[in-house]
Formats: structure tokens, C-alpha cells, sequence
């Protein structure tokens, strides 16, 4: 996905950000509990696209980046799952 593509996409998905060659978000959960459970929802999601995001946690805040690595870069895939994310947070 060329630059002014993902950096228009990124203006419809609120807190997304670009990160070197994916998008990412923070996520602040209240505490550790929150965070691993956030994390657990995400499972489904990203299996059922068998799209899998990195994911950073440090007690209430979990970092999620997406980056579709056998294309090399943002693509479509990518904002699908950070709209199902954000519906899940």
C-alpha cells in the first residue's frame, strides 16, 4: 500500500498511527488483568483472519502493531483488523 494510501486509511481509524512499516496503537486497560484480557479478545479476530498483530504489554497498556510481513508493509488486511480491535476495546 503506497504511503499517501495508508496515511489517508490512518485518518479513518482514530489513534492509529504510523510505525516504521506498521500502523500501531496504544491501549490503556486500567491495570494488568485488563490488559491480558484485552489481549485474549483479540484472539479470535486475528485467527479467523489468520492475521496475527505484535503486541507490546506493560501493566495497563498494551501496544498493538499490525504489518502484514509476507507482503512487506500496511496493507488492507491490516486496517480490517484495527477497526475490529478498536470495536473490541
Amino acid at each position: 500500500m503506497a504511503d499517501t494510501e495508508i496515511e489517508a486509511r490512518l485518518s479513518e481509524h482514530p489513534g492509529w498511527e504510523r510505525d516504521g512499516s506498521a500502523i500501531a496503537k496504544s491501549f490503556k486497560r486500567g491495570d494488568f488483568v485488563g490488559s491480558v484480557n484485552f489481549i485474549r479478545s483479540l484472539v479470535e479476530p486475528a485467527e479467523e483472519m489468520n492475521h496475527h498483530p505484535d503486541i507490546e504489554i506493560s501493566w495497563d497498556t498494551v501496544k498493538i502493531s499490525l504489518c502484514t510481513h509476507s507482503d512487506g508493509g500496511v496493507t488492507a488486511a491490516d486496517f480490517e483488523l484495527a477497526a475490529k480491535i478498536d470495536a473490541l476495546a
